[in-house]
């Protein structure tokens, strides 16, 4: 009973989804709504795995200097890995949710300085935090509920004067006197200096502008005459004219004018009131967040000057009491029964048939994927359906609890150096193929290091092998449709080394594509070319800036294909000759260097021309999908006749004697 019985201050376990880990939260309200729900206002926590990785390697270099400074006991690669999963951040942000998603109750303390943190992993359902995260500004900042212990914060008592030794310091630069209670003047002496001292404070307040303006009634301006600050400033007069009235009455009104004394209940206005009780409704007495989220101009020890002298004021009292009605309204506690629905991810239930909720299809002699046992008296699927991997009772609920495997695996911290990652379901598939085992260990490391613009992903002769060999598996077209979906690497690995030696003997057969000869080409490029080619001012300029530093491909109809020489006479893309000083596509300026991974150019711009447009235009619709789909056979398009009335003879393509021009 008590254990279901949930109030406010409990920090418990919240359940959004059947697959992802609890959310830990800390029950601020508990309000019935108006169809008879409870809802439960809650402090939101986060985990490693809901934090950036640069914010990761913030908090393990803050765990490192913690280990440090507390002389924490060694510990092993796998308590380590465990503690991440016990490590939380606080942070300042509400939400609401319902009551019947809670799954139990957890502890969540402050880390001090005299903990060990090996006992947080000897304890269930326990944690710790000592950074604040703020999700909107993506930031971790240390926790202010910190014990300053040193010189710079405890003072030095010095030691006990004997009996009889008298004190040789200098009391004036000890102290300052500000009061002497056993002066010349009587009681009702000093209450009528008092008297005029407010008075001399209500006409200061009837002369100046501005406190005309915040006190438009002579009730108002003698009630602010009567606070603290006149009176100290009344009592520190008499205290600087060695209680003579005569000059205490004159330094009162000097030659200027009264002086007019205010303290910062008075200096602040109604609107920096309003942004004050805002302010502290959200942050409570944290007056450095205050001052800089809403109140800048003012100083830190104005705001709490302010805040102390609010408290006196029946604007606090009233804030108090309204407070107090809305806390007598709301449920203090709520019983929530303990949650006994199956879940979705279980692979079988007792009694039921195997494979239920999407789960059907696991490979007999899967072991679980954290602690890799064999045996287990109940199973739940574990990432994506299409790995088919699982998880047994005990790491399933460590899953559920701490947001993580019980040991490092090579999906899970092994393969990012330390960082906490989640769920195969929450990775790219790049990333899943960085960690697949056909990849080498030096391309998988500059694959990850890599941005996400560019990126290139090499392959291995195994991997390029196992794609013929286990293409009923892998499924190639499939997998090029859904490209979000993971592949499971490990099992067309194991279906490839078993395939391999009978692959062998049976070699692959390769597909012969017919092509034109050269002079086919020429010719039909030469019948279909324009009468009149507009020579080219000069290279274009081009889209992007590592396109200037490329060669020039011809252009051909869909102006991607150029046309190479095969017999070593080289052809441009209509047919001609080139001419002196110009280079073919197969010309190479430099030497080809192999691309690396870190260096790798940016994607060429292709720029089609007019004349490219206008032969577009004959193309029909199927002709340019099959030219899509099969970008490496040459298209063929049917001009019509040109409108000349004498056939043009056929140009040789090229000749070596001289042109005589006839007069």
């Amino acid at each position: 009973m008590a254990a279901n019985m949930y109030r406010v201050g409990d920090y418990v376990y919240f359940e959004n989804s059947s697959s992802n880990p609890y959310l830990i939260r800390r029950i601020e309200e508990l309000n019935k709504t108006a169809n008879g729900n409870v809802e439960a206002k809650v402090v939101c926590l986060f985990r490693r795995r809901d934090i950036s990785g640069n914010l990761n390697t913030l908090a393990d270099s803050n765990a490192r200097e913690f280990e440090e400074e507390s002389k924490q006991p060694t510990l092993s690669e796998q308590q380590k890995h465990q503690l991440k999963h016990r490590e939380l951040f606080l942070s300042r942000q509400f939400e609401s949710l319902p009551a019947t998603h809670i799954r139990g109750k957890c502890n969540v303390t402050l880390l001090n300085e005299t903990d060990v943190l090996a006992g947080y992993l000897e304890k269930e359902d326990c944690f710790f935090y000592s950074l604040v995260f703020d999700p909107v500004q993506k930031t971790l900042l240390a926790d202010q509920g910190e014990i300053r212990v040193g010189s710079k914060y405890q003072a030095e008592i010095p030691d006990k004067l004997a009996e009889g030794e008298s004190d040789n310091r200098i009391q004036e630069k000890l102290e300052t006197k500000v009061w002497d209670p056993n002066n010349q003047l009587k009681d009702p002496q000093i209450d009528q200096f008092l008297v005029v001292a407010r008075a001399v404070g209500t006409f200061a307040r009837a002369l100046d502008c501005s406190s005309s303006i915040r006190q438009p009634s002579l009730h108002m301006s003698a009630a602010a005459a009567s606070r603290d600050i006149t009176l100290f400033h009344a009592m520190d007069t008499l205290q600087k004219n060695n209680y003579d009235l005569a000059k205490a009455m004159s330094t009162l009104v000097p030659q200027g004018g009264p002086v007019l004394c205010r303290d910062e209940m008075e200096e602040w206005s109604a609107s920096e009131a309003m942004l004050f009780e805002e302010a502290l409704e959200k942050y409570g007495k944290d007056f450095n967040d205050i001052r800089q989220d809403f109140l800048p101009w003012k100083s830190l020890a104005s705001v709490v000057q302010f805040y102390y002298m609010w408290k006196t004021t029946d604007r606090y009292i009233q804030q108090k009491r309204l407070k107090a009605a809305e806390a007598d309204s709301k449920l203090k506690q709520v019983y929530i029964p303990t949650y006994t629905k199956p879940n979705p991810n279980q692979i079988m239930v007792p009694g039921s048939k195997p494979g239920m909720n999407g789960a059907a299809g696991f490979q007999k002699g899967l072991s679980c994927e954290s602690c890799h046992t064999a045996q287990s008296p109940q199973w739940y699927a574990w990432g994506p359906p299409n790995m088919q991997c699982r998880l047994c009772a005990s790491c399933w609920i460590y899953w559920k609890k701490y947001g993580g495997l019980k040991t490092p695996t090579q999906l899970e911290g092994a393969a990012r150096a330390g960082s906490e990652s989640g769920p195969r379901s929450h990775m790219t598939r790049q990333e899943v193929q960085g960690m697949s085992p056909f990849t080498r260990n030096e391309g998988r490391a500059k694959l990850l290091a890599k941005n996400r613009q560019t990126f290139i992903l090499q392959t291995t002769k195994l991997t390029r092998i196992a794609r013929r060999v286990c293409e009923d598996i892998l499924q190639p077209r499939r997998a090029a449709r859904r490209p979000y979906a993971s592949i499971n690497a490990n099992a067309v690995k194991a279906e490839c080394m078993i395939r391999l030696p009978k692959a062998t003997k049976t070699p692959l057969k390769s597909k012969l594509v017919p092509r034109q000869t050269l002079d086919n080409i020429v010719k039909d490029l030469a019948i279909s070319a324009p009468l009149k080619l507009k020579a080219s001012r000069g290279p274009p300029t081009p889209i992007n800036r590592n396109q200037a530093s490329q060669p020039r491909v011809g252009q051909s109809l869909l102006g991607k294909r150029g046309f190479d020489s095969t017999t070593g006479v080289p052809y441009p893309a209509n047919g001609r000759p080139y001419t002196s000083g110009m280079r073919t596509t197969s010309q190479s300026v430099i030497k080809r260097q192999k691309v690396s991974q870190g260096e790798a150019p940016n994607p060429v711009v292709f720029v089609a021309t007019k004349d490219t447009r206008a032969l577009r235009k004959h193309l029909t619709q199927s002709e340019m999908r099959r030219a899509a789909r099969k970008p490496h056979l040459l298209v063929r398009i049917k001009l019509p006749p040109p409108p000349r009335s004498l056939a043009m003879p056929l140009l040789p393509s090229s000749t070596s004697e001289p042109i005589v021009l006839e007069d």
